[in-house]
């Protein structure tokens, strides 16, 4: 079931393995038991740390099993089998188990292991969508570093009739303790920001775990802007940190980048990994997995308030925080998120499979979500609100080849509908005739651009009425030591090649900052701060 190539590697990776893992299946019949089988008796062959067992655990299904470690819970659970994108899952789940890194913040661990409540999260899933891993991955990890909470991935397709039963229309849908917890795609900074909010009593913060000596630069953003400017700035041997709620940003979302000047082809999670390993060449001090709260202008020093209750003390700041999906902001939008209406056609298309649904937009990402979606649904409508579609040529003449692909332009949607509890149809204004009209359908893919992610400085520096922030040509912004560099800026032409041209200006124009505001002696020469 598991080709020889990937047994060898996983045999390498085994070796790094410290504790002894137990994969326990449980009891029952089930038509996928025997595959199931075969899959984790292929996983335990390469490494004899590794074992496979059969016994009465409580789980819910006989096609769902858990990891042990060293004899003891980790809790760690999966229901279904964990191929396709989840597949990695499997092996860091059972590698972390065995007793190598958990990839999150020092100060993020400390409080996740604070956690006072016992917790159960379901994690329902989908085999085929490349943001649930990140979600399964987070919570597995929360799982080891607290043996109060239980993490369980649970393939939808599996389970079709909980699915149903609990009105699930995309992933990935987190349920805690029975109850929905998040939909869509989350990272560790997210969640642990609705934790913190959930049982605001139950867990502490780390403000007094971690001081850093005051930095030069600070940049906020894991995108490629950050990342460049991250790199530009320790080149010229100065303090530099990085804080990343989501290392990668939106390109991490990327499935095809084909523009990126000397690289003809890649992929968005390839593009993460390069700028990581990149960056990782650098002392740079990495924060990742934590989000920014506040951020003030203390004259010469800036001091960048962090959610686990960490504060960092900066010269000077970069803001690359990228950029959001943008909504509709109309009614039976946000009620029926998950329930029909979804931002990834990658992840929530399979959901809709042989059933109508909606595209809205017209440029590039709604183009390109329409012809994704028309190989599984039955019948895709784009709706675009300008008379013409926006998206590139390449883009339409291959719209024009697909049959059930329809495209209604000029109109304006008002209003999302749902019936028992899922969307049911849409309703739109025809504008050159203001002529009402809706269409019957199921799902609801919003596509219609970005809205900048500035919330965190929008009271500090002078923003837009859309919330970009404005800078010059040297990415400075109305604050003096504080720059502005990618997508959440005014800069035209949001692209990855731009955001890292954009990235090295701002470092760049930072340091000049640092030469002419402060004397040499004050500039500190970077010590070992990688973190």
């Amino acid at each position: 079931m598991i080709s020889q190539d990937i047994l060898t590697a996983l045999k390498g990776y085994a070796q790094r393995m410290t504790k002894d893992v137990s994969f326990i299946l449980q009891l029952g019949r089930h038509d996928k038991r025997e595959e199931l089988i075969s899959f984790l008796s292929d996983v335990c062959s390469v490494s004899e740390r590794l074992s496979f067992e059969e016994r009465d655990i409580g789980l819910r299904s006989a096609v769902s099993f858990a990891l042990a470690a060293d004899g003891e819970p980790t809790g760690i659970e999966f229901s279904g089998i964990p191929g396709g994108h989840e597949f990695n899952s499997l092996i860091l789940a059972m590698l972390r188990a065995g007793g190598t890194d958990i990839k999150l913040d020092d100060a993020v661990q400390k409080i996740i292991a604070s956690i006072e409540e016992d917790l159960h999260f379901e994690m329902f899933v989908s085999l085929d969508c490349h943001n649930c891993p990140d979600v399964v991955q987070a919570l597995h990890q929360f799982a080891l570093l607290n043996p109060r909470i239980r993490s369980e991935m649970i393939d939808g397709g599996l389970f079709q009739d909980t699915v149903e039963d609990r009105d699930i229309q995309g992933v990935p849908t987190i349920h805690l303790n029975g109850e929905l917890f998040s939909t869509g795609r989350a990272e560790p900074a997210g969640l642990l920001e609705k934790l913190q909010k959930k049982f605001p009593r139950g867990m502490r913060s780390a403000e007094t775990f971690i001081e850093l000596p005051i930095q030069d630069v600070t940049v906020i953003g894991g995108g490629p802007a950050g990342v460049s400017a991250a790199i530009y700035a320790a080149r010229k041997g100065i303090r530099v940190s990085i804080v990343a709620e989501r290392f990668g940003g939106q390109v991490k979302d990327t499935m095809g980048i084909e523009n990126l000047i000397s690289i003809p082809q890649t992929t968005g999670p390839e593009m993460v990994g390069a700028l990581h390993q990149h960056m990782s060449d650098y002392e740079i001090t990495l924060k990742e997995h934590v989000s920014v709260s506040e951020v003030r202008d203390e004259g010469d020093i800036k001091k960048v308030v962090l959610s686990t209750g960490e504060t960092i003390l900066t010269r000077t700041l970069i803001v690359a925080t990228g950029a959001r999906w943008r909504e509709l902001g109309i009614p039976g939008e946000k009620e029926n998120v998950g329930k029909g209406v979804a931002y990834c056609p990658h992840c929530d298309g399979p959901f809709f499979k042989g059933k109508d649904v909606a595209v809205i937009g017209g440029g590039n990402s709604g183009i390109e979500a329409a012809l994704d979606l028309a190989s599984i649904v039955r019948r895709v409508t784009v709706f675009e609100f300008l008379p013409n579609i926006k998206a590139d040529k390449v883009l339409t003449d291959q719209i024009n080849k697909r049959r059930n692909i329809e495209v209604l332009t000029n109109v304006a949607t008002s209003a999302i509908e749902a019936t028992s509890g899922k969307v049911s149809s849409i309703r739109f204004q025809h504008r050159d005739t203001d002529e009402e009209d809706f269409r019957n359908l199921e799902g609801v893919f919003v596509q219609i651009g970005l809205l900048p992610n500035s919330q965190c400085v929008s009271e500090l520096v002078e923003v837009t009425r859309q919330g970009e922030i404005i800078i010059d040509d040297k990415c400075r912004t109305s604050v003096a030591g504080v720059y502005a560099c990618g997508d959440v800026t005014t800069v035209p032409y949001k692209q990855i090649v731009v955001s890292i041209g954009e990235g090295a200006k701002a470092a760049l124009a930072a340091f000049e900052y640092l030469l002419t505001e402060s004397s040499i002696d004050e500039v500190q020469v970077a010590e070992t701060t990688i973190g």
